[in-house]
């Protein structure tokens, strides 16, 4: 690849740092090199560095120069020669003050006083050199000035440094007397200064990270891009609002996520390997392979360039793991995944702690956690407990148990995905007028459903928890079906992590939509095509009047509200009129968005909700009924009942939406949910694509019109028992093993995806 010719040295008046004197025998010598190998001048900080020798030294130091070919900028190599021993007996120079040197870093914008050269940004993203040198002498001396320099930095400020650099090395991109003056900035400054002199010459504009919000508290990731000759591309930190427990418990600094080039050989998957078993090292810190997860098609939908593994590699040395010496050991702080019963199963397991989540601020030390039974499904007559082809009991409560109302009340309502969400505080108002006002909802009640992840004595709990009033202060009712890592007894003097952590509650339903799915079942199942079809051009008609009429700018700002946060519709609603710029301008983009989902089959349908299912505590509900509690408490009479992705003609299925009384003593006026019997042969839930109570989101419509026309399928049943792999148990290997099993696992699901 040919190199862009470096920009033209700017004019003395360009910075008024440039101006540092020196010998005339120096200037000359330094022009001549400029001259014969195509450089701008050096840096203010350069020529800082040769003044302070005397003048045959600064001349010893730019002979070495003239006779090196520059790959880089001639900054990079006199201060290389300088500090290798040539300039020995320079004396130091006096630091300016913050301010200066963000005056001085901004002001730089030219090739000349930037540290870099005439280095052109390359068009290859990964393909590097490597950026850190060798650390098999970290406990010796051998640590070189700018290692030093960049390790008195803050990590998030030394790792944007490592990304600004691009393809290049440390040393050649900027001095350590630089780094250090630049520490002392606040971060924005910092990176305003270090793009301008290093960033903007370097790496793609697209690469930059600028935020308004550095110290806001939002979690820092980091990212590490690994090309097919084992060379590392750092990017980042982003900024993101959620967190995961890995990320709270180690520190966002000590995570370091991991993408591989899409190329794969024989060789890369070796180098790969390599990498994995030795570990990145980022400054003097070197980052370990821990944890992946494959994020299937969401994360597909939300980079379709990159493969949906996510790959964590942490950093050992940090405070939380510091008493830990293996990545094994490490590893069993969070759960004792190794009693799992194969080595697929361990990671999936493991990677319970990327969910993204909001700690609830519980003592664990005084919370109760009580393991009960699940409810088996039982024969009508006999009562004699049922299995699968598999020989394991079927159960009604798969995923659910209990929680008692003050440790609910100490949770946040209306958490979705882990981050807390603007709740659509507006009634249903399909038959508001334009100039009706919407009322807002009242105060919230605990959740009465909480999906969570339990960390507690080396056990990790999957599932949803159920408030109920009855139950004693500071106690949890875990299922044996929520556990799925146990504790390994031979481990009982470790310390583990003691954690409850939210993924979402069950919150006030937004209008409900089809899909192509459930479009083609439905008309399987009796509705007319002309219904649908009325449905699509109401849709549509309400997009295309979001600007003329409130009413439906205020349905498409709700249906696409977490998009920009409802901004759209609290504007509507603080009675700001359709035609004001930004508005109008919000508004066109969310009636795209509005289109391109109908186009997909994301028609809005009326009496329809999503809502999280759970089990019956109370035993009462019959085999074909279902309690149901919305905004008004519980509803009676026949609903329609989905869980996507279901496939199968039998997956709608209609139900009795039925009062019970007895429930409200256990979740009082908790609103939100829809339970399912625990009566029967087989559980509902189950029946309804295969689903159960760990957080699924049941579809529920009591739409007239769809009741009126559906005719329900038989639903499915498995005509043969699922097959039982052969699989290696993590507790049969030893920990190297495992580790090997848990890297090849990684780089087969990375590149070979099922």
């Amino acid at each position: 690849m040919n190199a862009h010719p470096p920009p033209p040295p700017p004019s003395p008046s360009a910075s008024p740092s440039g101006m540092v004197p020196l010998p005339l025998s120096v200037e000359d010598a330094i022009r001549r090199i400029c001259t014969d190998q195509n450089q701008p001048p050096p840096n203010a900080s350069t020529r800082r560095k040769l003044a302070s020798l005397n003048e045959e030294a600064a001349l010893r130091v730019l002979r070495s120069t003239a006779a090196t070919k520059i790959k880089w900028s001639i900054d990079g190599l006199i201060s290389r020669i300088i500090e290798s021993g040539t300039g020995a007996g320079a004396g130091s120079c006096a630091s300016p003050s913050p301010s200066k040197i963000a005056r001085m870093s901004l002001n730089d914008q030219s090739p000349a006083h930037n540290g870099l050269g005439s280095s052109p940004v390359r068009d290859q993203q990964i393909g590097s050199p490597r950026l850190l040198p060798s650390l098999q002498n970290w406990n010796g001396q051998a640590v070189s000035p700018h290692m030093k320099a960049l390790s008195e930095l803050e990590f998030r400020k030394a790792f944007l440094i490592l990304n600004y650099i691009g393809e290049g090395n440390l040393e050649d991109a900027i001095d350590s007397d630089r780094i250090r003056l630049l520490k002392d900035l606040r971060m924005i400054e910092f990176e305003e200064a270090v793009w301008n002199a290093i960033g903007r010459f370097r790496v793609k504009k697209d690469d930059r990270c600028k935020h308004v919000d550095w110290d806001s508290g939002r979690t820092h990731f980091y990212h590490c891009h690994v090309s097919p000759q084992g060379c590392y591309r750092f990017k980042g930190p982003y900024l993101n609002k959620t967190r995961t427990l890995l990320q709270k418990a180690l520190g966002d600094e000590n995570v370091l996520l991991v993408k591989l080039a899409e190329e794969m050989s024989d060789d890369t998957l070796t180098m790969y390997r390599k990498i994995a078993k030795e570990g990145i090292p980022v400054g003097l810190r070197r980052y370990k392979f821990f944890v992946f997860k494959d994020g299937g098609k969401e994360e597909k939908k939300r980079d379709p360039t990159t493969s949906s593994v996510r790959c964590y590699f942490v950093c050992m040395e940090c405070e939380a793991l510091k008493e830990k010496k293996t990545v094994h050991e490490a590893r069993c702080f969070f759960m004792h995944a190794h009693t799992v019963s194969s080595v697929s199963r361990y990671m999936i397991r493991l990677s319970l702690i990327l969910s993204k989540t909001v700690s609830l601020e519980v003592d664990c030390n005084r919370v109760t956690i009580e393991s009960i039974k699940d409810k088996d499904c039982k024969q009508d007559k006999e009562g004699n407990s049922i299995y699968d082809k598999n020989g394991k009991p079927l159960i009604h409560t798969d995923g659910t148990g209990f929680v008692s109302e003050d440790i609910a009340l100490k949770c946040p309502g209306n958490i979705f995905k882990g981050r807390g969400v603007i709740a659509p505080a507006f009634k249903r108002f399909a038959g508001c007028g334009d100039d009706e006002q919407i009322p807002r909802e009242g105060i919230c009640d605990p959740p009465l459903l909480i999906q969570c992840r339990l960390y507690n004595d080396g056990r990790a709990v999957k599932g949803t928890l159920l408030l109920d009033k009855q139950l004693p202060p500071h106690t949890i009712h875990i299922r044996r079906s929520m556990i799925k890592v146990k504790k390994d007894p031979k481990l009982s003097d470790i310390r583990t992590i003691e954690s409850l952590e939210i993924v979402k509650t069950s919150n006030k339903p937004k209008p409900a939509c089809l899909s192509k799915t459930l479009i083609a079942l439905l008309s399987y199942g009796g509705v007319p095509k002309e219904f649908l079809l009325d449905l699509l051009e109401s849709a549509l008609g309400d997009a295309n009047s979001v600007f003329s009429s409130k009413r439906a700018a205020l349905r498409v700002s709700v249906n696409h509200g977490e998009k920009d946060g409802f901004i759209a519709a609290r504007m509507i609603l603080s009675g700001i009129p359709l035609d004001e710029t930004y508005l109008q301008n919000h508004l066109s983009e969310l009636m795209q968005d509005e289109k391109k989902s109908l186009k997909g089959g994301r028609i809005p349908i009326p009496d329809s909700y999503y809502l999280m299912g759970t089990a019956d505590p109370t035993g009462i509900l019959k085999s074909d009924e279902v309690c149901i509690i919305l905004d008004s408490g519980q509803i009676s009479g026949k609903v329609l009942v989905y869980r996507n992705p279901g496939l199968h003609f039998g997956d709608i299925h209609v139900l009795n939406a039925t009062y019970v009384e007895a429930l409200e003593t256990k979740v009082g006026n908790s609103k939100y949910a829809i339970f399912f019997p625990t009566s029967g042969p087989r559980s509902l839930a189950d029946e309804i694509a295969s689903g159960d109570f760990d957080g699924d989101m049941y579809w529920v419509s009591r739409n007239p019109q769809l009741l009126k026309y559906f005719t329900p399928s038989q639903p499915w049943v498995s005509a043969s028992a699922a097959q039982e792999m052969n699989c290696k148990k993590p507790s049969d290997l030893s920990f190297e093993e495992l580790e090997s099993e848990l890297i090849d696992l990684w780089l087969n699901t990375r590149f070979n995806p099922r």
